[in-house]
């Protein structure tokens, strides 16, 4: 029952703490209702078997005392009838109870059957559905039906459900980053970091950066954008170079001429940048690019900027700031990842509930995707369930066996009782048959 609690709690949104105990008690009602009916029917069965023994009883009594003043033939018929019949379902009475107790109370040996033996039919049970239904034969057509794919797509696919699983997994990684030890990660960051920079060489690092902007050319564009800045000041700025040239210039020089010369140098130089700007194979950029590949070759193999970054890895990566760093780090992982999985529109949710709908989507419209999945499913359930096909046998076993005898024998009863009055009945009247069979036969050829 416990179990079956704690499934709904976890998995069903509409069975919450503050009221699954309600639950428990509504399951339990329905369960006790549903014995009672059959307690009910099994009485009901009882009584109709027992009455038909009381009715072959008074039969017979009637009868004998009839003979006694009427000697009619028929008379012995009916009486060797309710006669066998009395009989038969007084031998069927004691053969059904003495399954379940003991007949009138009295231990005649055996008797009471399935409390007596519980623990070697709850063994028989469990070695009976291991080989005959646990075998590969048996449950290999069952695994190869298995299509897990298009049910979980039509259930990933429903928003109740979207709802179920991230708000279970948002509480399990709640939970975890509550319980962890902030200072026990922090440091557990710090010694990782460590360790790995301790075997990275910063200078090739930085120099292999530098080297995969070259091969993607990107460098171009902050070239392109620093020459676009460039004559774009100088156009905005030709005041302060005629200011430059007038201050440089000799006095006796005429004003007018220094500012022919200031608008020659200001628009000389905007249009050379602009040709830089403009031009994707100018000298100007081949130039920046011989340099920075010669910048990055001389940073990874010459040995002078590996001591250079060591130096200021090891400033930077001092222990005491080394942890300062990590701490920060981590408080602020766990501070961004509890607000995110505690707010309900939160991007991360967001994000997920895409997802979901995007691998709901592939389930239900990917064949290929479907087979993987369902294949692996079927493999992993055959050899799972081949795997402890022992432990069903066991679990059968131990609970038979764990069951009080007086409760077993009880459980058995509500659920066979009823079929085996009919035997007591069967017993009456074939008795009979066979008895007013047997009185013919006397009457007639002995």
């Amino acid at each position: 029952m416990m179990k079956t609690k704690n499934f709904i709690l976890h998995f069903s949104p509409e069975f919450h703490p503050s009221y699954n105990d309600g639950f428990i008690t509504k399951f339990s009602k329905f369960e006790n209702m549903n014995d009672e009916a059959k307690r009910k029917q099994l009485r009901k069965y009882k009584m109709f078997a027992t009455g038909l023994f009381v009715l072959m009883a008074v039969i017979f009594i009637a009868t004998t005392l009839l003979q006694k003043s009427n000697p009619s033939h028929w008379l012995g018929y009916v009486r060797a009838f309710s006669e066998a019949g009395m009989v038969g379902a007084l031998a069927d009475w004691f053969a059904v109870t003495a399954l379940f107790r003991h007949p009138l109370g009295l231990p005649i040996p055996h008797t009471n059957l399935i409390e007596n033996s519980k623990q070697r039919l709850g063994d028989n049970l469990g070695s009976f559905v291991v080989s005959n239904f646990l075998s590969p034969q048996n449950i290999r057509p069952y695994i190869q039906k298995l299509k897990i794919s298009n049910f979980v797509g039509e259930w990933l696919g429903k928003e109740k459900s979207q709802e179920i699983l991230i708000r279970n997994l948002s509480d399990i990684v709640l939970d975890i980053l509550n319980k962890l030890d902030d200072t026990s990660v922090s440091q557990f960051i710090s010694k990782k970091v460590s360790e790995m920079t301790d075997d990275i060489k910063l200078n090739k690092v930085v120099g292999n950066g530098i080297s995969y902007i070259l091969e993607k050319n990107d460098h171009q564009r902050i070239v392109t954008n620093l020459s676009k800045q460039i004559k774009d000041y100088i156009i905005e700025n030709d005041e302060m170079i005629k200011e430059r040239v007038q201050k440089g210039s000799y006095s006796f020089i005429p004003s007018f001429v220094d500012n022919k010369i200031a608008d020659k140098i200001a628009s000389g130089l905007s249009d050379f940048f602009r040709e830089i700007e403009e031009d994707p194979d100018h000298e100007i950029r081949n130039l920046i690019t011989r340099k920075i590949h010669d910048f990055s070759t001389d940073l990874k193999e010459d040995p002078k900027w590996d001591d250079e970054f060591k130096t200021i890895k090891n400033g930077l990566l001092k222990n005491d700031k080394l942890d300062e760093y990590s701490n920060d780090i981590w408080v602020s992982i766990k501070k961004t990842l509890m607000k995110e999985l505690q707010d309900d529109q939160s991007s991360l949710k967001t994000y997920l509930t895409k997802n979901l709908n995007e691998f709901s989507e592939n389930l239900k419209t990917d064949e290929n995707l479907q087979n993987k999945i369902d294949h692996w499913v079927r493999v992993t359930a055959y050899k799972y369930i081949l795997k402890n096909t022992h432990q069903f046998g066991n679990l059968i076993s131990s609970t038979v066996g764990n069951w009080q005898g007086k409760e077993l024998s009880e459980k058995l009863e509500l659920e066979v009782g009823k079929d085996l009055q009919f035997i007591r009945v069967n017993g009456t009247l074939v008795g009979g048959l066979v008895g007013l069979i047997i009185y013919t036969i006397a009457n007639f050829f002995l």
